[in-house]
């Protein structure tokens, strides 16, 4: 079930595997088992679920019967926006491992129905081949590789083999909310036509991904401190998706409406959080922080750089990242 093009990845490396305790996590985690893949496992315990419990606790039970390490955490009580917050939540637990433990490799247990939901929901906001292609098997990250092994397989086939190895795994009962959007989009229109197209659905991903690819140039984000910026590329697509993508990472995400002025603004003020600049042959992403009373000296010297006022109040905060823009501005 797993594609040597994933195995290849994980092969003699140091894998962390997100593990919820679900079909999907679960699958993933005996498919590398069987496959002689080693890895670790982080599970989060969000305490909103009574089962929670029983899901940390069988994940320390495999931990112990199959030799290798469960990393568990109980998050701080979410009041509001439960989805955007918890996702924070999991992924600074699992940078905060990966760094401490130098894992390599990130791999969580997206499959085929997650991405169709991704393409759909994003479809049907407005979206060109770029976002519609989705999750991607392997994305670097700044000091790992996040793998998705599973994106080319149903889920429908991943509870087929927990069946016939006869396998525990939960059920959240989340997963069927239709205050959720996503799961809305999963029962009306995901999984009918996965269960009516499943093979043309792969094809056309596969489609997709290569004309991503032809789009897309890779950019490489520099980061001092909480400041970000890379070398604009020849393509304005290319850079606002850079730019979505780590702000995205930052817990923040672009609207519409903050793309469209992305296209035709030098500056634009993101969220009310961050300031993105895009001129002297570099995007500067910074957090938002005004400029009430500069020194005249400070000033001068931004005014001399030609920088732009938005990222003046940062850059007087943060000393370090004052001297590397003022390096490549200079050179």
């Amino acid at each position: 079930m797993l594609e040597d093009s994933s195995l290849q990845l994980l092969q003699n490396k140091k894998n962390l595997l997100a593990f919820s305790a679900g079909v999907d996590s679960t699958a993933l985690l005996f498919l590398l088992l069987e496959n002689h893949i080693s890895f670790d496992i982080a599970i989060v315990d969000y305490g909103v679920r009574v089962q929670s419990k029983e899901e940390i606790a069988y994940a320390k039970e495999l931990a112990q019967t199959y030799n290798f390490t469960c990393h568990t955490l109980q998050a701080p009580k979410i009041d509001t926006n439960f989805e955007a917050k918890a996702r924070a939540i999991r992924y600074n637990f699992f940078k905060d491992l990966i760094q401490k433990n130098s894992y390599q490799n990130l791999l969580t247990a997206h499959h085929l129905g997650d991405k169709l939901e991704w393409m759909l929901m994003q479809f049907c906001k407005g979206a060109g081949c770029v976002e519609l292609s989705g999750m991607q098997e392997k994305e670097q990250r700044k000091n790992y590789t996040l793998i998705r092994p599973l994106l080319h397989v149903d889920k429908e086939d991943l509870l087929a083999f927990l069946h016939a190895k006869q396998i525990h795994y939960f059920e959240d009962a989340s997963n069927s909310d239709e205050k959720y959007r996503r799961n809305i989009f999963r029962q009306k229109f995901a999984k009918p036509l996965l269960q009516e197209y499943k093979e043309g659905i792969k094809k056309s991903f596969c489609y997709l991904d290569e004309d991503r690819a032809s789009l897309i140039e890779d950019v490489h984000i520099e980061t001092i401190n909480d400041f970000a910026y890379f070398k604009s590329t020849k393509s304005k697509r290319a850079d606002i998706f850079a730019i979505d993508r780590y702000i995205k990472s930052k817990g923040t995400l672009i609207s519409a409406h903050e793309k469209e002025l992305l296209k035709k603004e030098k500056t634009v003020i993101v969220g009310r959080k961050f300031v993105l600049n895009q001129e002297h042959g570099y995007v500067f992403i910074a957090p938002y922080k005004r400029a009430n009373s500069l020194p005249k000296a400070f000033k001068e010297q931004m005014r001399l750089l030609h920088v732009e006022p938005k990222l003046r109040g940062y850059l007087y905060d943060d000393a370090e990242t004052y001297l590397q823009v003022k390096r490549l501005l200079t050179y």
